[in-house]
């Protein structure tokens, strides 16, 4: 095994997961960013949030269904979003994760991930990186860092 991998299935069947503290920082802060916008305490957040609560009738005449469908699932999405979150947050120091702590990071990285490409309009198309000019480059990185963080961790769940 590469000694550089980032997470990696030790031979317990545990996850070692090597980040140094700045990015475990940073992933603290981002849950708090993302709990603060599930809270309703951001409401610019409001247009992102809507990729972690996908529509179910997309079409406009159904919009008394779409309304009858969240109305029953979204209370069970919202705390599972915050679930995970919640797991990745008390874990984010830890050097050592169980299976199912690891599946809460993929799920909560994944929840960050969709939010921030969302907010930066982030498409299949877009070219592989932003313009170092553009003020949400900063936001571009660590938009690329989840991703290529959330693929260590796939990774490391099938091996």
């Amino acid at each position: 095994m590469p000694s550089g991998r980032r997470v990696r299935r030790t031979r317990d069947g545990v996850f070692q997961v090597r980040l140094p503290p700045e990015e475990r920082e940073l992933l603290v802060t981002l849950v708090g960013a993302l709990r603060a916008a599930l809270d309703g305490d951001d409401p610019q957040a409001e247009p992102a949030l809507r990729r972690l609560f996908p529509p179910a009738y997309a079409h406009p005449a159904d919009e008394e269904a779409e309304a009858e469908y969240q109305a029953l699932v979204h209370d069970d999405l919202l705390a599972s979003r915050r679930a995970a979150l919640d797991v990745l947050e008390a874990t984010a120091s830890r050097d050592r994760l169980e299976e199912a702590e690891l599946l809460s990071w993929m799920t909560a990285l994944n929840q960050l991930r969709l939010v921030l490409g969302t907010r930066l309009d982030v498409s299949e198309d877009d070219e592989p990186g932003p313009d170092p000019e553009d003020r949400a480059a900063p936001l571009h990185d660590i938009y690329h860092y989840l991703g290529v963080l959330l693929e260590a961790v796939i990774d490391a769940l099938e091996r």
